[in-house]
């Protein structure tokens, strides 16, 4: 029985082209700005677990109450007695609930940039138009903006009991005034060391338990140094020591140049060694800026 075989394809008509209605894209082109910001959006939304599951939104929820919470019953105190100021000043705040805000640096630090790591979209998003600078400037903002809400909140708190109970305007104002701009160096400082603590690693538990032990054993050693500096009669290496933790830099920075309370053992800062502190401060930020570039230029390769 003959078999019928097909009949035979020229050899220049192997392959043949259809048309199976791609069209090319030509609306608009929002480009790196329009990327930037929404990283920037989704890394602030993130931080306090908005568009995330329930239990993403359970630790930064708590700890925003938790440090909101004391500035309303210090409120509620006040309005009561009819006292004539607050029972802590707006720049000392911070510095007594530094334990919450480390905890939601190391929480938070990781979730912005170790998740991405682990997962690999680093080339994702650098496959897009944005570059280098984008991811570092959009996830720095992200952080350091939610750590802005976290600890300008209770100060708002407080700044609106204050005028409740028809405290001196004036005083209040600016007292608020330093509140915010000490909070607003704590958030940049913290953001920063905090990404680039957990810019090593992808293991988020590996970056919470760095992160914890930079802000909080760091603020505990140096606390003891100074007990020991001032107790021996070196009361004058006590604000230098300072240098030597983020939470006693902001808290030197607030006693010497923005006029709050003194937290240091013996007299503390003095007007000229606060302007030392803002400029250790400044070139930490810096510091931690560089170090996110070189590191992400290298994860981008």
């Amino acid at each position: 029985m003959a078999v019928e075989h097909p009949p035979a394809t020229p050899a220049g008509d192997q392959s043949r082209i259809h048309d199976i209605g791609y069209r090319g894209y030509d609306g608009p082109r929002l480009g790196r700005a329009y990327a930037r910001r929404s990283l920037y959006s989704q890394t602030l939304r993130g931080s306090y677990g908005l568009g995330r599951s329930v239990k993403s939104k359970v630790l930064p929820m708590l700890l925003f109450a938790v440090i909101c919470v004391p500035a309303a019953i210090m409120v509620a105190v006040a309005v009561a007695t009819k006292a004539h100021d607050l029972p802590v000043p707006y720049t000392r705040y911070a510095i007594i609930m530094q334990a919450v805000i480390s905890l939601y640096v190391a929480s938070q630090a990781p979730q912005a940039v170790s998740r991405d790591l682990r997962f690999k979209t680093i080339p994702l998003y650098f496959s897009r138009p944005i570059e280098t600078a984008d991811y570092v400037q959009a996830k720095f903002a992200a952080l350091a903006s939610a750590l802005f809400v976290l600890t300008g909140a209770p100060l708002v708190v407080l700044y609106l009991g204050a005028l409740l109970a028809k405290m001196d305007f004036g005083h209040q104002t600016k007292g608020f005034g330093q509140g915010l701009l000490s909070a607003a160096l704590l958030s940049l400082l913290f953001a920063g060391i905090g990404l680039v603590i957990a810019s090593v690693t992808p293991r988020r538990g590996f970056g919470i338990a760095a992160v914890i032990a930079v802000l909080i054993v760091s603020y505990g050693a140096v606390s003891t140094l100074q007990a020991i500096a001032d107790s021996q009669g070196s009361s004058g290496a006590v604000p230098w020591i300072g240098l030597f933790s983020p939470v006693t830099l902001i808290g030197g920075l607030s006693s010497g140049l923005l006029g709050g309370t003194n937290t240091f053992p013996g007299d503390g800062p003095s007007h000229t060694q606060g302007a030392v502190y803002l400029l250790v401060i400044v070139g930490l930020v810096a510091a931690c800026y560089g170090l996110l570039l070189r590191r992400y230029k290298k994860v981008g390769l």
